[in-house]
């Protein structure tokens, strides 16, 4: 574990500032949605289940369709796929805000929504891996940067939402959510990026399985999804509905918002740390502060007094921003170039596909377990999660690569005219 002493390269060019906007603009609405739809589906009269099965159709869409978002953006380029997702989401949104607007949405409208919306952050997310380092020219500092901002997002969003909601009305949480798409896709429009030279001799099948090969030929990567399949199903999928449920039970529907909000702030600290401790393992590294993570589904458990609920979240967001930037690194310095939206796509697609089903169950089980019971089983298994990280010799003994460099604004291998 170092600290890094070196001189930080130039971080803030026209090209990061945009992209960091475009950014927290986009994780301001994936961090606003599932609260805005909790808190107003709660709301109406739908019970934990709804909830579970309107994001898991989200969540479920998302894991179906993310491996092909990552062959068409190799196949193309990232950016025209991730300025039309976010158009596709602006719609959906503006659709939801207003049917809220005209009185109570039936299930299957709101579900209907939640799976289109899904679909489009799959043709989104795969770009996201392989923009930074052609808008970075230091992977790690940009990734904590950008790691910050999600947690500024991750904060803001959900107290901003129940907020909205408490106070206004869900059709405005959405509406406002639809904004900060619009805002994304405008910023994205306006880069400048480094020529993006694809290969598109194979066919998408011939596509599909060189981004299997590449995955599957990596143990620490194949070991670490493996272990996110536990922490998917077990902890990440529940925690939010049985999460809402608890915490609006015991301290009122904004509580559950600010609760959020606190792991975004812990999000924020951890990304500030992993902007300047650079593991020699960053596996390892984020591993020991996964052991943080667990502290949300045991806080939301527990429903203490509001402070100390927020302290657990916060603290909790430490550890799980700080394994993000580490991951987020190793993914982007390990891959090879040309195949890093595939492989992202297996590995996004890996490590969330348990979660929609564990959101779907959640509601169920809990009526048979109890939804503190439920919580308290995901506070083990995140515990035995974080340990394994650190127990598989691939991931453990995974040594940091050389990051790589990109050409700066302006240099001959800019072409504007990349769309």
């Amino acid at each position: 574990m170092v600290l890094s002493g070196a001189a930080p390269s130039r971080l803030w060019t026209r090209n990061f500032s945009l992209y960091f906007i475009a950014r927290i603009a986009s994780m301001l609405g994936d961090a606003m949605l599932p609260v805005a739809l909790s808190v107003a589906m709660l709301a109406l009269g739908y019970g934990v289940s709804a909830v579970g099965f309107a994001l898991g159709a989200w969540m479920g869409a998302f894991a179906l369709f993310v491996v092909f978002g990552g062959v068409f953006a190799d196949r193309f380029h990232p950016r025209p796929q991730m300025i039309a997702a976010d158009a596709a989401r602006f719609l959906l949104m503006g659709a939801l805000a207003g049917y809220f607007l005209l009185g109570h949405p039936p299930l299957w409208f709101v579900v209907g929504v939640a799976a289109l919306g899904g679909t489009a952050t799959a043709m989104f997310q795969p770009g996201v891996t392989s923009l930074v380092p052609q808008v970075a020219a230091d992977p790690q500092q940009a990734n904590g940067v950008l790691r910050v901002a999600q947690g500024m997002s991750t904060m803001a969003g959900p107290a901003l939402s129940g907020a909205l909601v408490a106070t206004t009305s869900a059709a405005v949480a959405f509406a406002v959510t639809a904004g900060t798409f619009a805002v994304s896709g405008l910023c994205l429009v306006a880069l400048r990026l480094p020529r993006f030279v694809v290969d598109r001799s194979a066919s998408t099948l011939e596509n599909l399985l060189t981004g299997w090969h590449e995955f599957r030929s990596r143990s620490w990567l194949v070991a670490v999804i493996l272990i996110w399949w536990m922490l998917g199903m077990f902890v990440w999928g529940p925690i939010t509905p049985l999460g809402a449920a608890s915490i609006t039970d015991a301290h009122g529907s904004a509580a559950f918002g600010y609760a959020e909000g606190a792991f975004g702030a812990g999000c924020v600290l951890g990304g500030v740390i992993a902007i300047r401790v650079r593991p020699s393992r960053p596996l390892l590294g984020g591993g020991i502060a996964m052991f943080l993570f667990p502290l949300m589904p045991l806080a939301a458990s527990l429903v203490p007094a509001q402070p100390l609920l927020m302290l657990g979240y916060g603290i909790s967001g430490i550890g799980w921003a700080f394994w993000g930037v580490q991951w987020a690194t190793t993914m982007q310095t390990q891959i090879p170039e040309d195949r890093l939206n595939r492989v992202s796509a297996y590995e996004i697609a890996g490590s969330i596909l348990a979660v929609p089903l564990g959101q779907m169950i959640a509601g169920p089980a809990s009526t048979v377990v109890g939804v503190h019971r439920m919580l308290m089983v995901a506070t083990v298994i995140g515990f035995c999660c974080a340990a394994a990280l650190i127990v598989v010799t691939p991931v453990r003994r995974l040594t940091r690569a050389p990051e790589r460099k990109v050409p700066a604004a302006g240099s001959p291998s800019l072409d504007p005219t990349v769309t």
